[in-house]
């Protein structure tokens, strides 16, 4: 079986200083580096980045030609690793993921980064419905506290409802930690 990193949205104006900061950005982007690095070392050609562009400028974010569009220095992607443009929360609605995928034969995938509530959760219910078996590295994750009417959601609770929503029938979450731990008793198994 073969597994394929996506790392989703760690982009400059999710940051502080961006025009949609998250709360705590740089822990999730920490997190989804050691994740990205794991891959690196051991499944190079299986990593994609995706990169979402703002088709209308009214979004106020992820601006083309912009530095809050750019992919954040935590996860920069290198020459060779594939970089998916969007348009939409889902990463798999009219791009090429889905198709650079199966062409390399991708069975299962590993999803990290921003915001849990919007693009991780579209992402990885699209994954699934697509059929490939997927993971949420839920720390690898960030997002920002909501608001309906008079009731205001702390970032911590919209992240983690979004997390219980997507554990089981949806991916298998887990922590940066469980997974590389997961993971080295995989390869040590192997050999």
């Amino acid at each position: 079986m073969s597994t394929a990193l996506i790392l989703v949205d760690i982009q400059n104006d999710y940051f502080p200083n961006g025009k949609m900061e998250l709360s705590n950005p740089e822990k999730a982007a920490a997190n989804a580096a050691k994740v990205l690095d794991w891959f690196r070392k051991n499944n190079n050609d299986h990593i994609f980045h995706v990169q979402h562009i703002a088709a209308d400028p009214g979004l106020g974010f992820f601006l083309p030609d912009t530095e809050g569009v750019e992919i954040n220095e935590a996860v920069l992607p290198l020459e060779h690793e594939a970089l998916i443009k969007k348009h939409f929360p889902n990463s798999f609605l009219q791009t090429e993921l889905e198709s650079k995928l199966k062409e390399k034969g991708v069975t299962k995938v590993v999803v990290v980064g921003m915001m849990t509530h919007m693009c991780i959760d579209a992402t990885v219910r699209a994954a699934v419905d697509l059929g490939f078996e997927t993971t949420l590295i839920e720390d690898a994750c960030a997002t920002r506290e909501l608001s309906y009417q008079d009731k205001v959601v702390p970032a911590e609770q919209v992240h983690y409802a979004f997390v219980g929503a997507l554990n089981g029938m949806y991916a298998t979450v887990m922590s940066t930690e469980d997974f590389l731990q997961q993971e080295a008793g995989t390869t040590l198994n192997n050999k």
